[in-house]
């Protein structure tokens, strides 16, 4: 879902290859129609609206079939309007999804939904800007985002605020970031760092090797960085692919106690029971989506297609469901920038949403905690904005 990107997206990209890697970026980039930019459109008429996903890509097939059956879920559903949802295949592949984004314009496509990985996406956003449409990404790079491209994964800026604004209004004073020393680390130290400081909260960093030696190692550094910096807290920007295990069980065990340090995520510990089980999580903080939201949306997916939805499907839902909510209201506008960012936002498969102008989203996440192995909210999802919470 991430690229590495460097600035004037279209200039580059009609010089050399787009470089894909699996991290994150660290450029921002601002081409596209612009502000307000966008085709108009008869809402009188189906709306044709393109989705870009890996139906042939090996390791991403089954997420593209998830992605394909949430957008038709959401389409059927939609009342006052009538999408006309055009499925094209990116293979995974940047060179084709640009194609593949001109042939759906071509074809008629007044909006693009998708691709997934962050260099197809921004491909496919360099493909049409002249044809002044915006395309809404699956990634969540929030590097690649701005003009005509936008991305509704959910960032580690939206998560970084949450909790730590949370952090904050509990008493923490200072926190200690540790991250894995790579392009999605570093972009997630620097998204705590800048939350935090937003909340008035010092900020302490310790990086480690991305290897089970190097976390292995970070915790010692970890410890002591707490101590030096006088931090009550501790953000660990792992998952439980990555150190998040190792650094749940090692930490406190190597003197960093839980009961005196704050343990906080800015990924959903939620999701594995086997991180839940982990001396480290309990009492932990971490970010979720709206888990009423989310158990209506896997509810409907999994009882009309006898399976449950892949966890990024919801991205395909929120996509349609927001095309369709600004038609149905009769919008001419409905997919030009000025509506898309519509400071309402849209109820979607996880809660509430919205996107930004700059290209990035706003999620609303509730703060949950770990108590007896088992997820428990502290705070709960605002349901619109302007609530608690945002």
């Amino acid at each position: 879902m991430f690229a590495v990107l460097t600035s004037a997206r279209k200039a580059v990209f009609r010089a050399t290859a787009v470089i894909a890697l699996g991290a994150l970026a660290a450029c921002q980039t601002t081409i596209g129609p612009g502000l307000g930019g966008g085709p108009r459109i008869d809402t009188s008429k189906p709306v044709p609206v393109a989705l870009l996903v890996p139906k042939t890509d090996e390791g991403a097939a089954s997420v593209a079939a998830s992605l394909e059956n949430a957008a038709r879920m959401a389409a059927a559903a939609i009342e006052g309007a009538t999408i006309d949802l055009r499925v094209y295949d990116t293979g995974g592949d940047a060179t084709v999804a640009a194609a593949q984004a001109q042939k759906a314009v071509d074809d008629g496509a007044k909006i693009i939904l998708g691709p997934l990985f962050g260099a197809a996406a921004n491909a496919a956003a360099l493909a049409v800007v002249d044809d002044g449409i915006n395309v809404v990404s699956f990634s969540n790079n929030a590097s690649i985002a701005g003009g005509n491209l936008f991305v509704l994964g959910a960032t580690f800026e939206n998560t970084a605020n949450r909790i730590m604004g949370y952090a904050a209004s509990q008493g923490s004073q200072a926190v200690t970031v540790v991250y894995p020393e790579n392009d999605e680390g570093n972009v997630a130290r620097a998204a705590v760092a800048q939350a935090a400081v937003q909340n008035g909260l010092p900020v302490a960093a310790t990086g480690f090797a991305f290897s089970q030696t190097g976390a292995i190692n970070a915790v010692v550094p970890a410890r002591d960085a707490i101590r030096d910096s006088g931090s009550d807290a501790i953000v660990l920007t792992s998952n439980a692919a990555g150190a998040l295990p190792l650094f749940l069980q090692l930490m406190p065990e190597g003197g960093i106690d839980p009961a005196e340090t704050q343990f906080i995520g800015l990924t959903n510990w939620g999701q594995d029971p086997q991180i839940a089980r982990l001396p480290g999580a309990q009492g932990a903080w971490f970010a979720i989506p709206d888990t009423n939201a989310v158990e209506r949306f896997s509810s409907r997916y999994s009882a009309e297609f006898g399976t449950p939805p892949h966890a990024l499907a919801g991205l395909a839902f929120d996509g349609v469901a927001m095309v369709g909510a600004l038609a149905s209201a009769g919008r001419g506008d409905a997919l030009t920038v000025e509506a898309l960012t519509q400071t309402a936002g849209f109820s979607g498969a996880s809660g509430v949403f919205r996107l930004l102008p700059d290209g990035t989203n706003q999620r609303g996440l509730a703060v949950a905690t770990i108590e007896d192995n088992q997820v428990v909210t502290l705070d709960p999802a605002p349901t619109s904005f302007g609530a608690a919470g945002f």
